[in-house]
């Protein structure tokens, strides 16, 4: 069995790097890995494959940045040439990023069944590029593998029943597996001189946010009126943007320090030891939750509702900077911590269902 995995961004890294273990070390299968080069800058993707020890692409296409039309295609184009020379059985494609689409769309239009890690989460904003991806993604594959019940909930109220399995998160498997090694390895709060639990962390990216400039002054504003130490690692786009809406003296607060992106084990870390963490991340909202800090997310809503639920994550929207500053002072650590995604055996048994469903077993 030949599986083509489409990775291109910072979290498809983290997910696909325990499906790509358990893959490899079977004889039966062979990996194909495509990166599309969605992420580029070194800590935000070969950082990551470093440390991760994940193979090192068979294809990089080398796409780069772009509007969100021109960038897809690109991508549509490059891996349908691949797919033309690998002939794979399966295509293997992680959460919602325009890599994601392109992976789907590309395979669909040869019939080559679509394989699906992270289905079902919906945001019901379809303003967000990333809910487009998703639920256009879902409607071309073939195996469906969800997170969570309420993401096997939402393909179902949209008619999508075969072929749908509730596996777990397999983010959770990849937070299991390498938060020790990632609090023993990183000096980050060394080096940025922060003490754990001492320290709000930021992280900002989303369109949403980044090009409104209201909306990206009311957040940077937060940063400035809690007068707290601050961690942010500044996502290029974010960067950019800041400097085009000429919003860089709202970072000059000495409380705030301002950083390059991190590779994932400096991420773990600074996440496991942050007071709280401030985040328009999907995935960053998650992992908030796997390291039981405190999450306050900068939309209008989440995809990851089971968070809030549970008092771990608390939606701010992003209308003025008092109402984002009320929630951040009154947000605590809960005392439950329910079981939202899985047992950390999602790899397992995504691998055991492909195999199943392919014969190869």
């Amino acid at each position: 069995m030949k599986i083509l995995t489409v990775v291109g961004a910072r979290p498809q890294f983290v997910k696909a790097c325990m499906l790509s273990r358990k893959l490899r070390s079977q004889s039966i299968i062979k990996e194909v890995i495509v990166h599309t080069g969605q992420h580029y800058n070194h800590n935000m993707s070969d950082a990551f494959f470093s440390q991760l020890a994940l193979p090192k692409p068979d294809h990089n296409l080398g796409i780069g940045s772009d509007k969100q039309g021109k960038q897809t295609a690109r991508m549509l184009s490059k891996i349908e040439e691949v797919l033309l020379s690998e002939r794979p059985d399966i295509v293997l494609v992680y959460g919602d990023t325009n890599s994601t689409l392109a992976g789907s769309l590309a395979a669909s239009k040869h019939h080559i069944p679509v394989a699906h890690v992270e289905a079902g989460l919906r945001s019901f904003n379809k303003k967000m590029p990333e809910e487009i991806n998703r639920v256009l993604t879902d409607h071309m594959s073939t195996l469906l593998f969800c997170p969570t019940q309420t993401a096997v909930e939402n393909l179902e109220k949209e008619g999508i029943r075969n072929e749908v399995y509730m596996t777990g998160d397999i983010m959770y498997d990849a937070i299991l597996h390498y938060k020790s090694i990632a609090l023993h390895q990183s000096n980050i709060c060394a080096r940025l001189n922060i003490k754990p639990k001492n320290y709000y962390l930021v992280t900002v990216h989303r369109a949403e946010n980044t090009d409104d400039p209201h909306r990206l002054r009311t957040l940077l504003k937060v940063l400035t009126q809690l007068n707290e130490n601050i961690v942010f690692p500044l996502h290029p786009r974010t960067k950019q943007r800041i400097k085009h809406w000429n919003l860089l003296d709202l970072l000059s607060s000495k409380n705030i320090k301002v950083i390059e992106p991190i590779n994932y084990f400096d991420m773990l870390t600074v996440e496991s030891h942050a007071k709280a963490i401030l985040t328009d991340s999907g995935g960053v909202q998650k992992e908030a939750y796997m390291l039981r800090t405190p999450c306050i997310t900068l939309r209008d809503e989440t995809e990851w509702i089971e968070t809030v639920q549970a008092g771990w994550n608390h939606v701010t929207g992003v209308s003025d900077s008092q109402t984002i500053l009320d929630v951040v002072r009154k947000t605590i650590v809960p005392k439950a911590y329910p079981n939202l995604f899985g047992n950390g055996d999602t790899s397992e048994t995504i691998y055991k269902i492909l195999c199943k469903k392919t014969g190869k077993h």
